[in-house]
């Protein structure tokens, strides 16, 4: 009996689960980054370089590589990585607002949500092929000095590349999902992550050479790195913070005793979002540039020079939009992170109420008035983070890979990440000591 009890005791351990589940993203991560290394078929690698540098470093497409680890500029399997299903995402959001059938689906419990789920997997499906051929038909009409960079172009080259980037696709997508399920963290927000982080040693490595060749002054090395840690420091403030609504509890009587009612704090976080609207941003803005940047054809040479006069690093269309985006995103994100009226129901129905409210409308006006206050500060916030490091960035030619957009995702997804695994061995602990008491109590 006590060496069963021990054996249980032993599979239940707090860092048993857990290992698994870092061993599951870690594994995933090695996939994911493994794949962003296999070229398309038909692709000349000696001269994807050159035609990367002097087409596209300048431009937003330059951020579609950092958001995508890099596979863009290789020209890999994984080119599209998870933007079509972010934009699709974006999409079915947006229906669920402006549609009473899709809102009340999303609404229905788990299962509603799975379904939407299943609504964006399919509209990702339609986006990416869309993309891809998109990609296929016009990187084959590219040339280097000469040198085509595709070596046989065609129909079946436009079919495979296609096919091959809408499977990729597909493929991220779900190990995204093998993260969500198995792993731990948010997978669409670590497989970005794991791209951004890949590049930032090389980043700041060239950001020393820079300095060393003396292209930039030493003074302004220093202050790239002074700012760094103050946006570091200013955005894990931010995160951490949280406005704290105060709850009662009604008093409660078992048998002939009678219990005072405890207070506690309903804790709303400032940035509710998290990191998705300046994802969310992107992808939109990054939707037409994708094909316009491998577009050559003189046939729309004046779309292509716009996007590209405008929809590049620092601009002020560029800047307009990807701000209005993220403020916009951040109250659409809002509404479905935290439901002011499904939040004031549970509250009602476990007989609590917030000081100084009445349960009901008021207390819903109530969630809303803050809700709406913290989205307006978040959203500033997020859109000072993203916006004046993409604007330095652009002005002294630094990386992408330095710009507010990587650092507020990187920072943001470490918090996230060290967050649930701190909420999973808490779990565990409380799980172990219960199972530990209950077999002592057998004995």
């Amino acid at each position: 009996m006590k060496v069963s009890g021990n054996h249980k005791l032993d599979s239940i351990s707090p860092g048993g689960e857990l290992a698994k589940k870092l061993v599951c993203v870690i594994f995933v991560l090695l996939v994911y980054r493994l794949g962003t290394y296999i070229p398309l078929p038909g692709v000349s690698l000696l001269i994807l370089d050159d035609v990367v540098n002097e087409h596209q470093s300048k431009t937003i497409i330059g951020m579609v590589n950092v958001l995508t680890g890099g596979a863009l500029g290789r020209m890999s399997i994984f080119a599209l990585n998870i933007m079509p299903y972010i934009s699709a995402s974006v999409i079915v959001q947006l229906v669920t607002i402006l549609y009473k059938e899709f809102g009340d689906l999303q609404k229905s419990g788990e299962a509603g949500r799975q379904k939407i789920n299943q609504y964006s997997k399919y509209l990702c499906i339609i986006l990416s092929l869309f993309q891809g051929y998109g990609i296929a038909m016009n990187i084959e009409l590219i040339n280097y000095k000469g040198v085509p960079l595709i070596s046989d172009p065609g129909a079946y080259f436009r079919i495979m590349t296609t096919l091959t980037l809408m499977s990729g696709t597909l493929v991220v997508v779900w190990l995204a999902d093998q993260i969500n399920v198995y792993g731990i963290g948010n997978g669409s927000s670590i497989i970005i992550f794991s791209g951004i982080v890949s590049g930032l040693l090389p980043a700041l490595l060239s950001l020393l050479q820079m300095g060393r060749d003396n292209i930039i002054t030493t003074q302004l090395v220093f202050l790239c790195g002074f700012s760094a840690l103050m946006i570091v420091i200013f955005v894990t403030f931010i995160e951490k913070s949280s406005r704290k609504l105060l709850v009662q509890y009604p008093r409660k009587q078992i048998g002939n005793k009678i219990y005072v009612g405890n207070s506690t704090y309903l804790p709303i976080k400032i940035n509710v979002s998290g990191v998705m609207p300046p994802i969310f941003a992107n992808a939109l803005l990054l939707f037409p540039t994708i094909i316009s940047a491998f577009y050559p054809s003189s046939r729309i040479v004046g779309w292509r020079r716009f996007i590209e006069s405008n929809l590049s690093q620092g601009k002020p269309l560029y800047m307009f939009l990807y701000i209005s985006l993220i403020i916009m995103f951040c109250f659409l994100y809002n509404t479905t992170v935290l439901n002011p009226e499904e939040t004031a129901e549970n509250l009602k129905k476990s007989g609590a109420v917030i000081i100084g409210r009445r349960p009901g409308d008021q207390t819903v006006k109530y969630l809303q008035y803050i809700l709406r206050r913290l989205t307006a500060i978040g959203a500033l916030y997020i859109g000072t983070v993203c916006a004046v490091p993409e604007i330095i960035a652009h002005k002294y030619n630094l990386s992408f890979y330095l710009g507010g957009t990587s650092i507020l995702i990187v920072i943001n997804v470490i918090l996230e990440f060290a967050s649930q695994i701190q909420s999973h061995l808490l779990n565990s602990k409380y799980t172990h000591l219960m199972h530990k008491a209950n077999m002592t109590r057998r004995k």
